[in-house]
């Protein structure tokens, strides 16, 4: 049987990292096979592009941005997710697709849907079965964020505004898939409502 897919997103401080990594273990201490991978990074390759996009020192165009987050994706997802996902394992992913529809679509004015549009061709249309959105206000995730911002981080109040109204919509529009997270409790409280739809998702697997 193929394995679940299921991809973490939110803003910069949202705790979505912590809460990846948490899902994690609770899985690895199930049994259950799983592997966790980040975006961008997972491979060399996205590794190295990783380093070129958060670096100060890289003046990047809008464009140049996403295409670079593209390619990462597309090098992860053939070398790494799709195959694990064949061999029955589950899949955690800190960020996919929706990160650049809000990060490049709608924090740099892109547009979300051309964004997911070429996200498509990246991905080969690998769809994750669970979006878990963590929301937190901008402010949260500024006090949240460590003393050294990358080149992303740094960016202004504005910017994660529509980062935030991005991923609320996405969420909204895809219900189906998506499960809007507030991530402004203690760790322990949103990772608690998080794994409630895991193990929902878990559940609906074992019985189709």
């Amino acid at each position: 049987m193929r394995g679940l897919f299921i991809a973490f997103e939110g803003p910069d401080g949202s705790g979505k990292s912590s809460v990846a990594e948490m899902c994690f273990r609770r899985l690895s201490g199930m049994g259950i096979p799983a592997l966790k991978v980040r975006e961008p990074g997972g491979t060399p390759f996205g590794e190295r592009v990783r380093e070129i996009l958060l670096s100060h020192s890289s003046e990047l165009e809008p464009w140049a941005e996403l295409f670079l987050f593209m390619a990462a994706r597309a090098q992860l997802c053939r070398k790494v997710i799709a195959p694990a996902l064949e061999r029955g394992e589950t899949v955690l992913c800190d960020r996919f697709l929706w990160s650049s529809a809000a990060y490049q679509g709608a924090g740099l004015e892109l547009g979300v849907e051309n964004v997911l549009e070429v996200g498509r061709h990246a991905t080969g249309g690998l769809e994750p079965d669970l979006y878990v959105v963590l929301d937190v206000p901008p402010d949260i995730g500024f006090r949240r964020r460590s003393e050294y911002l990358d080149r992303i981080e740094a960016r202004d109040v504005g910017f994660f505004e529509r980062v935030r109204e991005a991923y609320r919509t996405l969420a909204e529009t895809h219900a189906d898939r998506a499960r809007r997270v507030d991530g402004s409790p203690p760790l322990d409280e949103v990772f608690a409502k998080v794994w409630r739809e895991v193990e929902d998702v878990l559940r609906r697997r074992q019985r189709a």
